[in-house]
């Protein structure tokens, strides 16, 4: 089976320091329905090592290439689309757009794509009633506690059917119940659905839950 991401020493260099690299010699292959848990120390590159798989920064060495495509070639506008349509993005901070309810920050991703419109409000309820929000979905960002942000981040995330979801410690911030209820979801979605999913996580209660767990350093990956 043909992986769906390729990573092929990957390096980034720290900003400022030329001479110096955050990290390199990162290789990984990731096929459709893996879930894969990439820990290590803080400050190692985790993070940046996401925002370049997504495309939103670039890498000073090494190859990168999603659903056959070579990232590193692409310009802004085809990685953009690309993501957009491709990618799901959980992040911890949640970044919900304070402007928008909760149905219109998870129907965001579903309405970038031109998907059709009839099937939207159908998803929504089900997404919703899997992470136990459905009695918030004309709430307003600020009227939500920091699990039911978290909930509604990750049900954007996954709405539109990405080949890939990229998860930066989405349980982080979480009590136990609402860290419990974003596992199941990414579950669900990778058995329903079959994403690959990257986590990136502090948590060995989270990483355990993956098929591959990883520790992730100067040096690349390393298996755990």
């Amino acid at each position: 089976m043909t992986a769906l991401l390729v990573l092929k020493d990957l390096a980034k260099r720290l900003p400022g320091n030329n001479d110096k690299c955050l990290f390199r010699e990162a290789s990984l292959e990731v096929s459709a329905g893996d879930f894969v848990a990439i820990m290590g120390e803080s400050g190692v590159g985790k993070s940046t090592l996401l925002n370049i798989i997504a495309g939103l920064e670039r890498p000073d060495g090494g190859q990168m290439h999603f659903r056959n495509q070579a990232l590193n070639t692409m310009d802004d506008d085809s990685r953009t689309l690309l993501r957009r349509r491709h990618m799901g993005f959980v992040f911890q901070a949640f970044h919900l757009i304070p402007q928008l309810n909760v149905t219109e920050n998870i129907a965001l991703p579903w309405r970038l794509n031109g998907l059709p419109r009839k099937d939207l409000p159908q998803r929504i309820q089900h997404l919703a009633e899997q992470l136990g929000i459905d009695g918030k979905l004309q709430a307003w960002p600020r009227e939500l506690s920091g699990g039911e942000m978290q909930r509604v981040a990750v049900a954007r995330a996954i709405v539109h059917r990405p080949s890939l979801i990229l998860a930066d410690e989405p349980t982080g911030s979480l009590d136990a119940e609402s860290a419990e209820s974003v596992m199941n979801l990414l579950y669900t979605a990778l058995e329903a659905e079959g994403p690959a999913v990257l986590l990136v996580t502090h948590s060995e209660a989270a990483a355990n839950q993956a098929q591959r767990k990883l520790h992730f350093d100067a040096q690349g990956f390393h298996a755990l």
